[in-house]
This record gives C-alpha cells, structure tokens and sequence, in this order.
C-alpha cells in the first residue's frame, strides 16, 4: 500500500502557529466540557449526596467495566443556552461495555432541574436510542427523573419527535430483542415514570425511588386524596404490592450491581476485535492541530490529515489524477477497513461522479465510509451548470443516501449549502457524526450571505433605493447572525452532531464507532451494483 508523506515541517513558524491556534480553541473545548460534566451546581450536588444519592458520573464507574472506553453522545447539549443552567441537557448518554457487553447507558442527571427534560434533553435522549437501535445495543436507563419540563410542554410534549418519540422507541427496540433495563435512583413522574414502566426488568432502590403517574400534589388535586410519595409511588410498594419492580436494591451501589448482573444474563456475545491487528500512524495524531491553518479560509491537503489518522498512514487512493477536489482512498483505522471522501476544494462534476463511483464500490464490498469535510459547497457558474454539475452532484447524493453500509462524518472546517448535504450530514443519518473545534455548519459562509443579503436588498422593486447606512446595517446583521450560529457550539448545544472531538482524539473514537459497526448483526442481504459513467 502507498504510504502518506507529509510537505509539513513540525517546529516551523507557520506550522507552531497554527498549532498555537489551535490549542487555545481546545483549552475553550475542554473548560465547556468540564462545566457541562460537573461546573456551576456544588450546592444540588452536596444536597443529592446528602439524601444518599450518587453523582451521575459515579454512577457511570460502578456500572461501567473498570478501564473501558465510554464514548459519551452530545456532552455539550443545551451548551450557551437558558443562561448556561443545564448543563448536558440534565443527562448524560453514550456507550460503554458492561460485562464486556457494549450498551448504550442513558443516565439522568438530577442535579440539573431535577432531571427533568428540556428540548434538548428529548434530542438527545432520542439521538442515544437512536444510534442503539442502529448499532443493536441494549439500553440502560438510570432514572432520576421529573419528567417533562413544564415551561416548555409545547417542545417537548406534543409532535412525533417530543417525549413520546422516546417510547416508541423504547417499545420498538424491546420488540426486536434489544433489552430494555432500568434502574430508578429517585422520583420518576408522569412521562418520567414511563421508562422504567416500558422496560423489560427493574430495579428500585428501597427509600430513594418514586414510581408515580401523578405526585402526591396531582393525587391531591385530580381526586382529593392526601398521600405521601413513598405509600403512593415507593421502591417497596413497587416490589411487593404493584409488581411494576423486579428487584428491590437497598441502596444505588446494588442497584448498578444488579443491573450488570442483569446485561451479564442476556449472554450477548459480540466481537468487537478488528479483521487485522491495529497500527499506529507513522505520524503522530497530536501534530494535527500544526496541520489546520489558523485561519479557517486557508485550504489544507487532507492527505495531510489522513496520515496522522489511519493505520501505518497507508492509503491506497481511488483515480488520484481525476477530480482532484475530492480524495477517495481506502485505509484501516485501528484495524478495520474503510474508505475515506475528503474535501481538498469545491465539488465539480468530475469530483462528483468520482464520489458516486467510490461510495457504490464500498457499498458493494461491504466497506464503511468515512466523510471527512472542510467544503464551500458544489461548484457554482456558467461553465459548472453546462457542464452538468445539478445531475452530477445529485448522482453523489443518490449513492450516498442509498449506501447500505455504516457512514461516519467528521466536519473539520466549512460545511456548507449542499456539500453539506453530498458528503453526508446530519440530514442523511450517518451513523456517527463529530465536528471539530474548527467546524463551521451553514447554507454558506458568512461573506457569501452578506453579500447576497445586501443585493437582494440593493435590487428591490418594492422598498426602493436603500438608504443611507442601510446596506452597511444589513451586512452588519447579517455577518453577526452567521458569526453565531455558524459557530461549532451553537451546533454541538442543539445536537447537529453528536459530540465535538479533539483532533487527536478522532481516530479512537472512529474506531470505536468501527468496531460497532463492524461487530453488529446483518440486517439485509446485499446486493451488489456499481454506478458506471
């Protein structure tokens, strides 16, 4: 196989400085982190311990096997929204081995709000049960939990991908033999009270746990009975009297003890070892951030990215001479196979059906894809539109919506219009989707808004000539609007992608993400067809 050089030399002026750049966007990145896992909540922190109740995290230690892995989904949700107080969105979701089994665990966080669930909470605790069904987890639910947040019972409530989109999903993945298993930790009301209802085995922990369709203050209000949470809704009544508990734990360290027992008796087996043993990259991952320019308009090589990213930094490049703006290879990551789409530059025609070719050919052998974007889009013109680009650039799409194999994505840079689209974003459910600190997602950048703003303005038939000042005014909000929400956390905050990594970081966790895939039962038989041009 070829391997991957690099034309870059560590320690130089401009490789230091882009390397400077970059760091200062990940001291940013793990400060945010850190603050949605424990900042800004000592006091509910101290009072949950006072009832004897665990932090979620350690929660996560006791059920989680010693050492492994836990590729956590979206950790920044809700991030730089309701005035940085929920952080995570209240929960915390990702996947982890249990009994060497991989599950998805989708944990509440009661510290924030109660655990109660805000927009961004029903995102993401859909997005976990989402990629669970399609990676064939089982689901670990660690309820402590108030239920919907009220305030904002018209997004979360109502429409088919509110609250109750979570039990459908729940119903529908027990059905297909994924197991369902809860562990209550605290009070669960109303819809709260319907994950561990719809699971497939319980367990209550005795004095802490509350199961209740209606609290003692609804009980009071809808039929005028005087009740205590516990006689109404406790982990006792449950195991002894309702039947809606499996087991009754006396405190959380049995509980989690008891969930693992109960992934250890489903007996799943699974191999998550790779197809070939796994190499390092003859360069090293934590030079990347000397790779990216600091400023995001500079093009980089991204056969500069993959030798720092696959295994031996081998590569074996797919019509290298032809449609030059788009680098298609295979290569293995930690020792599974994949093939790569790249952006070096604007799509045209010929990088388009070069696309097409490459993602029908991985599809056919079985091959996942790895859509690493830094695009402005598909390219625009006169000589581009004759030339065909509006079918081409739909051929890419149509092979990559029908590609039957898993799809990863990872958004280093400018993810823009329908590039966004053709390299498989977020509206094409890949399987897996990352950003980087750098990641810019919208229907263009900046500069090319404003512009377009200031001449459908400059244009108009019906408001006249602008006035004074005004196009400087439009391009100022324009270029503000764009600032904002262009920006990685604004994206990451309302679960556009699933997580935002470092770029040293990046290669585990797509080999992670390999190893589910690759490890997961078949679904469909393939057949095989290859686009021709």
């Amino acid at each position: 196989m070829a391997i991957l050089t690099s034309a870059l030399l560590p320690g130089s002026a401009a490789f230091e400085a882009n390397r400077a750049a970059y760091e200062a966007r990940l001291e940013t990145l793990r400060e945010r982190l850190a603050h949605a896992a424990f900042g800004g909540r000592g006091k509910h922190v101290e009072r949950h311990r006072a009832r004897g109740k665990l932090p979620v995290r350690e929660r996560l230690d006791l059920l989680l096997d010693p050492g492994s892995p836990f590729l956590e989904v979206a950790p920044l949700a809700a991030c730089g929204q309701y005035d940085e107080e929920v952080p995570g969105a209240g929960a915390v979701a990702g996947i982890g081995l249990v009994e060497g089994t991989p599950v998805m665990v989708i944990a509440n966080d009661a510290t924030v709000k109660g655990g109660s669930f805000y927009r961004e909470t029903v995102k993401k605790h859909v997005r976990a049960q989402e990629i669970a069904e399609q990676q064939r987890l089982p689901c670990l639910y660690l309820v402590d939990c108030g239920g919907a947040n009220l305030p904002q019972q018209d997004q979360v409530f109502p429409d088919k991908d509110h609250f109750g989109n979570a039990f459908l999903r729940q119903c529908r993945m027990s059905a297909m033999g994924l197991a369902q298993l809860s562990a209550v930790f605290g009070g669960c009301t109303a819809g709260g009270a319907y994950i561990p209802a719809l699971s497939d085995e319980v367990v209550m922990v005795r004095g802490q746990a509350r199961i209740h369709l209606g609290g003692p203050s609804i009980v009071k209000v809808a039929i005028n009975e005087a009740v205590d949470g516990e006689t109404l809704g406790g982990a006792e009544m449950h195991a002894k009297v309702s039947g809606v508990s499996d087991w009754l734990a006396e405190d959380e360290p049995e509980a989690l003890a008891k969930l693992r027992e109960a992934v250890a008796s489903l007996a799943i087996e699974r191999d998550l070892s790779p197809p070939r043993a796994p190499k390092p990259p003859r360069l090293d991952p934590q030079s990347l951030t000397g790779v990216i320019p600091a400023d995001r308009r500079t093009p980089y090589d991204m056969r500069e990215v993959l030798a720092r990213l696959v295994d031996d930094s081998e590569f074996v490049e797919f019509k290298p001479a032809w449609g030059e703006t788009l680098v298609c290879g295979t290569a293995w990551i930690h020792g599974f196979p994949v093939g790569v789409l790249a952006n070096n530059g604007p799509l045209h025609s010929d990088s388009s059906l070069k696309a097409a070719h490459f993602v029908q050919l991985c599809d056919q052998r079985g091959t996942p894809l790895l859509f690493l974007q830094n695009i402005s889009g598909y390219m625009v013109g006169t000589a581009a539109e004759r030339g065909g680009i509006a079918k081409d650039s739909a051929k890419m799409v149509y092979a990559m919506a029908t590609a039957r194999v898993p799809r990863l994505t990872v958004i280093l840079g400018g993810s823009y219009g329908a590039g966004n689209y053709g390299m498989c974003g977020r509206g094409f459910h890949p399987d897996f989707l990352f950003a980087w600190p750098t990641a810019e997602c919208a229907t263009m950048s900046a500069d090319i808004a404003a512009n377009v703003m200031t001449e459908l303005r400059r244009s108009s038939l019906r408001l006249g000539p602008p006035e004074p000042g005004e196009l400087e005014e439009i391009e100022a909000r324009v270029r503000a609007q764009y600032a904002e929400q262009s920006d990685p956390y604004y994206a990451t905050s309302r679960l556009w992608d699933d997580g935002i990594l470092e770029p040293a970081q990046t290669r585990d966790v797509l080999g992670l993400c390999l190893a589910l895939a690759h490890s997961r039962p078949e679904t469909a038989a393939r057949d095989a067809r290859v686009f021709r041009m």
